[in-house]
């Protein structure tokens, strides 16, 4: 008799410990799986800031100097599709659907930027080179939102991975998940120079 209640004692207490394991770890995957939801968001900010910045420079441009509308309805367009594809997911297909946007409205910033050299006097004003240096800024920080990205992914992902905490995320449903990737040429991306 006293054998059993020893017995269930050591194994009530395993269960506990194993209770106990598991609810922690579930925490931690929890705040490490909203610390990447947070980071995409981030992401999403800056995208938002390069989308509401590019009407700007569009607009002092137009106020400055009269060149081809071809170039102001590619950079609308461009805009408009990078602003419909807002990705709330961090998925590895909206990465490159939005990463893919977000290329093409560059490239196109960066021709309405070598039609700009064309004109020198749009340089010298104070308008222009204040939408410079806060463009130049937002493509910094879409750099550093990614990278942030990533570190918040791969701390997840460890978590989900390593021994014995895999156990205990796959018994609770976490997957790893997938950062931001460089695409074959994307050592050659579009730049923006001014």
């Amino acid at each position: 008799m006293q054998k059993k209640r020893y017995t269930g004692f050591i194994i009530g207490g395993i269960v506990l410990i194993l209770v106990i394991y598991i609810v922690t770890v579930y925490n931690s995957l929890v705040k490490k799986d909203e610390k990447v939801t947070q980071q995409w968001s981030e992401v999403q900010n800056t995208y938002q800031r390069r989308l509401d910045l590019i009407p700007n420079i569009v607009n002092v441009v137009k106020g400055v100097s009269g060149f081809e509308a071809e170039t102001l309805e590619q950079i609308a367009a461009a805009r408009a599709r990078a602003g419909s594809a807002a990705a709330a997911d961090p998925t590895p297909d909206n990465f490159k659907k939005q990463g893919d946007l977000q290329d093409s409205l560059a490239a196109a910033t960066n021709r309405l930027i070598m039609v700009i050299e064309k004109y020198p006097e749009l340089r010298g004003t104070g308008a222009y080179s204040g939408l410079q240096v806060q463009l130049e800024g937002t493509e910094r920080r879409i750099k550093y939102a990614r990278t942030d990205f990533n570190a918040a992914v791969a701390d997840y992902n460890k978590s989900v991975r390593s021994f014995p905490s895999n156990l205990a995320a796959g018994l609770l449903g976490f997957r790893a998940r997938e950062g931001f990737e460089a695409e074959i040429g994307s050592d050659k991306a579009v730049e923006i120079k001014f």
